[in-house]
């Protein structure tokens, strides 16, 4: 849209923080209240090539941030992945490099606070070997170095994913105990832990553990 006249300011229906701008009676787009304070805009205020190109500016920024202020309110994110979302709402790179920016020094968006969510969170909820978490963390854009660094911090040592492995192998132990032999037990769990990325040092001990349990309380060993 050209540069023109101010005509119309309105409140937007579902955020308290957005107004319409019109200019010369058709709809422009919609800024926060902050930008409408910052720019000092008001009904009748004519805006040049100048004006306009900074507003145009500011109002797609705000559009992407708000974008992805609503990813992050579903969950913690890296910051690949937020990329890559606002790459798919088709926001220019530039708009999307600074909002990145801007919501790192909000401390909104911090790659090892994310990858130290994800692994507690796996942990807690869902565990997983080191290699799969590792493989997660890769495919949501984050680097080895800081993977590796979470990964000790949140104690997903060898010990952890051995405990890790245990927590999921006892969750389903009763159904593979109902397995006619040791070779059937152990295909069928040790490929459930393998799934989940669990290291074979850590499953081969453990299924001879399980599978001997399973034999005593069956008063057989096969």
């Amino acid at each position: 849209m050209p540069a023109g006249t101010i005509t119309a300011i309105t409140a937007q229906l579902h955020d308290s923080q957005r107004v319409n701008i019109f200019i010369d009676g058709a709809f422009a787009l919609g800024i926060t209240l902050a930008t409408l304070a910052r720019e000092g805009l008001w009904v009748g205020l004519t805006l040049d090539d100048a004006a306009w190109q900074r507003l145009a500016a500011s109002a797609q920024v705000e559009q992407a941030l708000l974008s992805a202020m609503r990813l992050l309110d579903a969950r913690p994110r890296s910051r690949a992945e937020v990329r890559l979302r606002l790459r798919q709402k088709e926001h220019p790179p530039q708009v999307i490099d600074q909002v990145l920016e801007r919501l790192q020094d909000l401390g909104l968006l911090d790659d090892a606070a994310f990858s130290r969510y994800w692994v507690e969170n796996r942990q807690r909820f869902r565990p997983r070997g080191v290699r799969a978490l590792v493989a997660e963390l890769r495919d949501k854009g984050v680097d080895r170095d800081t993977i590796a660094t979470a990964l000790a911090e949140v104690g997903a040592d060898a010990e952890g994913e051995r405990q890790a492995a245990e927590q999921v192998a006892r969750s389903v132990l009763a159904r593979y105990c109902a397995c006619p032999d040791r070779t059937t037990f152990q295909r069928r769990l040790g490929g459930l832990l393998q799934r989940r990325g669990f290291a074979l040092a850590v499953i081969r001990p453990l299924l001879e553990t399980l599978w001997h349990e399973c034999s005593a309380s069956q008063g057989d060993e096969t």
